[in-house]
């Protein structure tokens, strides 16, 4: 049996990076997302390059058949999965009434479900082998609420609220959760949530490897809460002693305006 680090949302961006961290490893992938042929393409690259097997998934993971999509390629090739990085996700940026419901019903499956799902199935395989490495991809977005980003920061609310408590239950297991929660990050989110007008995005954008590298450092050190960039941790400090308040939540909606 081998021994594999499940990515998904593996195709571009913060799961691309820490993909390619654990293939400098020379650790075997399973790469999950939607594209099959950017999959392909990684695939080849990071075999030829790093001298690794790499399995890959192309599949919808805010349906029911995706993610067993995965558990099956996981079964039928014998894989052991030692680290799962759920990175997969998406935002949608406007006023709540304005978006559409079936975005929100998506993004909730992907965001929430989904995730939730396979840190389920894997947790329970990693407890009973006594090791394993989570890492759950939130957002700063997640720390308070998010006018014109209401449902997907509530959505990485619950992220962090479900690593934070996994975490705690997961002690002495031998089995880590963490949570990783970017700010404004350089990747093509930005172009699904259809952000260009907000002004999060106007300056001080991390870039996607150094935020992936914190990430998969804070996973294999098995740290509860990674927060990367100075101003991140700043933002991520006061909203953590703030109490749920107007004077919070107008701080949050400037953030959170169009420019």
């Amino acid at each position: 049996m081998k021994e594999i680090a499940i990515i998904t949302g593996a195709s571009s961006g913060i799961g691309y990076e820490i993909a390619k961290l654990f293939a400098v490893g020379h650790t075997d992938l399973l790469l999950v997302a939607r594209d099959h042929q950017k999959l392909l393409h990684i695939k080849n690259t990071f075999e030829e390059q790093y001298k690794i097997k790499v399995y890959t998934v192309a599949c919808d993971l805010s349906t029911k058949e995706g993610i067993k999509t995965v558990h099956d390629s996981v079964r039928s090739k014998d894989l052991i999965v030692s680290y799962l990085v759920n990175n997969a996700g998406f935002g949608d940026y406007g006023s709540f009434i304005d978006r559409k419901m079936e975005t929100y019903k998506e993004m909730i499956d992907l965001n929430i479900f989904s995730l939730t799902e396979l840190s389920y199935h894997y947790a329970k395989e990693m407890v009973k082998r006594g090791n394993g490495r989570i890492l759950n991809v939130a957002s700063m977005a997640g720390l308070q609420p998010d006018p014109n980003f209401a449902v997907y920061g509530a959505t990485k609310a619950y992220v962090i609220s479900l690593t934070e408590a996994i975490h705690k239950e997961l002690e002495k297991t031998g089995v880590t959760a963490t949570v990783l929660s970017p700010g404004a990050t350089e990747s093509k989110f930005m172009e699904r949530a259809d952000m260009h007008n907000a002004k999060l995005y106007a300056k001080g954008v991390m870039s996607s490897i150094d935020v992936a590298r914190e990430g998969y450092n804070g996973m294999m050190k098995g740290k509860l809460h990674v927060i990367p960039g100075f101003k991140n941790k700043i933002l991520g400090f006061f909203s953590g002693i703030m109490p749920p308040s107007k004077f919070r939540l107008n701080i949050a909606a400037n953030i959170m305006a169009a420019k």
